[in-house]
């Protein structure tokens, strides 16, 4: 089959940068309740109508495949609570043109999936874990921590690979557990990344209370472990260094402190179809009213096309930090 992307179409937004990466949200729900990203008591969810279906998700990552788009991850929400996820990957990955497709997830579900997901062509996970002891999991989460490690370690058996541990770095809150999980992570063969709180929606406030710039931590890490510049496969935002004599790479997504926009590569989709230019800006399409009102494939991509010449050149969480009403849960991951 000829692959639709030798066309020439692609997606340059008004900066230069070439768009290749979909994050694609399946749901906005979560069986966690992490405190920095879904306000105590939040019920504001999408109704299921509203979201898109499995076909309609499909046609739209078909579009952007077609637009030279060539990474997609499974996000939420918790992607794991919608049925059937493992069907949707396999279609999105026979896709022409579909080069990576990968998961983010709480883990908590994944130990009965993970062999379903790996054989329908997911290769690669990141799994958010903020804390080893399980009463601290509890307080920031809301939920068990033994799960998240059953299904850690069921990810290893299926194949994934890489495995990346994400860990929201919080002071007062977590900060006495980088070493434990930098240790965590060399002895089970994961790859570990450092995430700055950031000031989305209600909860935005709760999380800057406990914000950390993360130069601070490298250097801290520094004095213990020497670390060397490295890189790892992906289209995110992390700056990678390499604890030399390992192969464990540490992450560093920052935010804030030093922002990443000059290289941004990615738009969002949220489950009710709602296209996210920035995820710290309002710019947006809805797709929904177009994919159910008929509209042609021609004119999806051209809706597509249109929509990244509006495309953010950056956001303003530190300018603006109280700009970003909206959820993370509903925006994606």
């Amino acid at each position: 089959m000829t692959d639709s992307r030798d066309s020439g179409e692609r997606l340059i937004d008004p900066f230069g940068r070439s768009i290749e990466y979909l994050r694609l949200s399946v749901t906005d729900r979560c069986n966690l309740r992490c405190f920095y990203c879904i306000p105590k008591g939040f019920k504001g969810f999408e109704q299921p109508e509203h979201w898109l279906n499995f076909a309609e998700i499909e046609r739209v990552v078909r579009a952007f495949s077609e637009l030279g788009v060539r990474k997609v991850r499974l996000t939420g929400g918790e992607p794991l609570v919608r049925k059937g996820l493992d069907q949707l990957a396999r279609a999105i990955t026979a896709l022409p043109g579909m080069d990576d497709l990968s998961l983010s997830t709480n883990a908590v579900l994944l130990e009965p999936h993970a062999d379903r997901l790996r054989a329908a062509g997911v290769s690669r996970i990141n799994v958010s874990l903020d804390s080893l002891r399980a009463d601290r999991f509890q307080a920031i989460t809301g939920g068990p921590l033994q799960p998240v490690l059953d299904g850690l370690a069921h990810a290893r058996r299926a194949g994934f690979s890489p495995i990346k541990i994400n860990m929201v770095a919080m002071a007062g809150i977590n900060d006495d557990e980088f070493e434990d999980m930098v240790a965590f992570c060399l002895d089970n063969g994961f790859t570990l990344r450092l995430i700055e709180t950031m000031p989305m929606g209600s909860s935005g406030d709760a999380a800057s209370r406990h914000y950390l710039d993360l130069q601070t931590v490298k250097r801290r890490l520094a004095k213990r472990y020497e670390l060397i510049p490295g890189v790892m496969p992906g289209g995110g935002p992390a700056r990678y260094m390499q604890v030399k004599g390992t192969p464990l790479r540490i992450g560093f997504i920052t935010p804030i402190s030093q922002h990443f926009c000059e290289t941004c590569n990615r738009v969002r989709l949220s489950v009710d179809g709602t296209l996210y230019l920035c995820l710290g800006q309002n710019d947006r399409l809805e797709l929904r009213p177009l994919l159910r009102g008929g509209i042609s494939d021609d004119g999806l991509k051209q809706a597509i096309v249109e929509a990244i010449a509006r495309k953010p050149e950056k956001h303003t969480f530190r300018e603006n930090p109280r700009r970003m009403i909206r959820l993370m849960t509903m925006t994606g991951g």
